[in-house]
């Protein structure tokens, strides 16, 4: 698999992207609409969260039929529509896969319900649960049906964890993948992919609420391989990344490694948490720059000098926006934006680019629970009140920390609803959105440097394909790295801080010339005195 290393993703959450029908919900229609938008900005690929038939117990990744369109979208001839203007305009769709489980409604599991043996075969049900606990609280086992046995649910109860140990499952699952590639479908996101590999027999796991019985176990790099020979592994234009839970370095480098057909990259999730108090989301705290720097510097060489491969990110449909939780957005949402832009995209990986991102998007500032939807934050909110901390405290929190913080409808203009529907949007539109807008912004200094950072990946080998080292690490204010590729060198400097960082400039460096800066006076010296959030990118022939 011969990755294009100069392409960028967009991620859309369909639901929240345009509306054209005023039923206050985002479908394909939105999306072709504003694909012209896209090609602007420049991306060459954009990731779909789901949108197939589902209950909806899990915003979609609890899905009832594989291969037709949740009507709330749109029909089979918009999403081949939207494909084939995607084309037009360079732009390729890579869509969610949720292949560890399915839904409860789904055809299969009713039918292993109803007691069809082999469709019972597809599930992990046995007649003592074991200590497992599931990712949204309580055990990973529920009654199934009145058999006096249980069945696996890692996530929700309606969502069923699929026997991957059977091939008559392994080969659904690629039907499906192959339904999706035959619609001109160019890339794919595996959801939690890594927790496939579950044993013959499940037993007993005391420690981290059972995750190490379920998570990385070897054979999932074979069904990984099985399932890249079946399907995408013959078209070298492809891109699959895979979500990856509670994951290795170790792993992740086998994951992605060329030679072994698994997958092109991986996404990890460990540089979010620097903002935990304890390891717990839930929690209000300073984020700790030191483990932030030290896990991005970990992360990019172990996998640089191991031929491994990371999706890069700070956004995406599960985490509150990146500068609310990085930056001082009363006084540098600009400089902040570009920055963290600057920090990825020049980083070694596949950068990835959450919708609105691209114009420095931030928290809505709800005011009330009232106005959340998710159900992941109203379970937090009462959990965090069942612990004794106040409803302004526990607020507080939900405010800092919703999954909906990011699922706000685009902000497309000022006008009603930020231009994203003339109905009631499903979920509240954020209250920046009269200045902070498409139409307002895409002339400012954030769009634009997006654009830039995507046009240098494209132009400059040394960024898409360079070696990463890491530099000055010992600076408490910022995050800096090499590229090395062919005798050329990159150095990136970030301060992550709104107040100045004065550094040592290397001295071959010195003489070198400034590739990039989010200000424009940017000179070079022995010492560089860095200003609020400024990104620094020296580049030496």
């Amino acid at each position: 698999m011969a990755l294009d290393k100069t392409k960028v993703v967009y991620q859309i959450y369909p639901k929240s992207y345009k509306d054209t029908t005023g039923n206050g919900i985002g479908d394909f229609r939105g999306i072709i609409e504003k694909i012209p938008y896209l090609a602007e900005l420049g991306v060459d690929m954009v990731w779909l969260n789901p949108f197939y038939p589902s209950p909806q117990r899990d915003n979609g990744y609890d899905i009832s039929d594989y291969t037709a369109v949740n009507p709330v979208f749109g029909d089979m001839a918009d999403f081949e529509e939207m494909v084939r203007v995607g084309k037009v305009h360079k732009i390729d769709f890579m869509l969610d896969m949720v292949l560890n489980h399915c839904s409860t409604e789904h055809e299969w599991f009713q039918k292993a319900l109803a007691g069809d043996k082999y469709y019972q075969d597809f599930f992990f049900i046995q007649g003592q649960p074991t200590d497992w606990l599931s990712k949204f609280g309580g055990s990973a086992w529920a009654p199934f049906g009145d058999t006096g046995k249980y069945y696996l649910h890692l996530f929700d109860v309606t969502q069923a964890d699929l026997n991957w140990r059977n091939p008559n499952v392994r080969k659904e699952l690629f039907k499906v993948v192959n339904f999706w590639r035959d619609k001109g479908v160019k890339g794919f996101r595996f959801d939690v992919i890594n927790l496939i590999g579950k044993d013959e027999v499940l037993v007993d796991c005391p420690e981290n609420e059972g995750k190490p019985a379920y998570t990385d176990k070897p054979i999932v790099h074979d069904y990984l391989h099985m399932m890249n020979e079946a399907t995408f592994g013959s078209d070298d234009s492809f891109m699959t990344v895979g979500e990856m839970s509670s994951t290795t370095i170790d792993n992740c480098v086998l994951y992605s490694a060329p030679e072994r057909h698994e997958l092109s990259m991986a996404f990890n999730f460990h540089h979010l948490k620097v903002d935990y108090e304890d390891g717990q989301k839930w929690t209000i705290a300073p984020f700790d720059f030191e483990e932030l720097k030290r896990l991005y510097h970990t992360w990019g060489k172990e996998m640089s000098e191991r031929g491994g491969w990371s999706a890069l990110f700070w956004n995406n449909h599960d985490q509150p926006r990146a500068l609310n939780r990085f930056v001082d957005i009363k006084n540098f949402r600009n400089e902040g934006a570009t920055m963290l832009a600057a920090s990825i995209h020049l980083s070694r990986g596949t950068p990835y680019i959450y919708m609105g991102e691209e114009i420095g998007m931030i928290d809505p500032e709800y005011d009330s629970m009232a106005d959340y939807v998710d159900v992941e934050s109203i379970n937090a909110y009462q959990m965090l009140l069942d612990q004794g901390k106040s409803p302004e405290q526990a607020f507080k929190i939900i405010q800092a920390k919703s999954r909906d913080n990011s699922r706000t409808p685009m902000q497309w203009d000022a006008s009603l609803n930020a231009g994203f529907s003339t109905g009631t949007p499903w979920l509240k539109v954020g209250k920046s959105y009269k200045d902070i807008n498409v139409e307002n912004e895409i002339d400012g200094p954030i769009f634009k440097f997006y654009k830039e950072l995507i046009r240098l990946r494209k132009e400059m080998p040394i960024i898409s394909e360079g070696s990463y080292q890491p530099a000055l690490e010992d600076s408490k204010q910022v995050y800096a790295f090499e590229r090395h590729l062919d005798g050329q060198k990159l150095l990136v400097l970030n301060n992550f801080y709104g107040s100045e960082a004065e550094v040592e400039i290397p001295e071959e460096y010195q003489a070198g010339r400034v590739l990039l800066s989010n200000y424009d006076d940017a000179e070079l010296a022995e010492k560089v005195s860095l200003k609020p959030y400024q990104t620094l990118a020296i580049l030496v022939k």
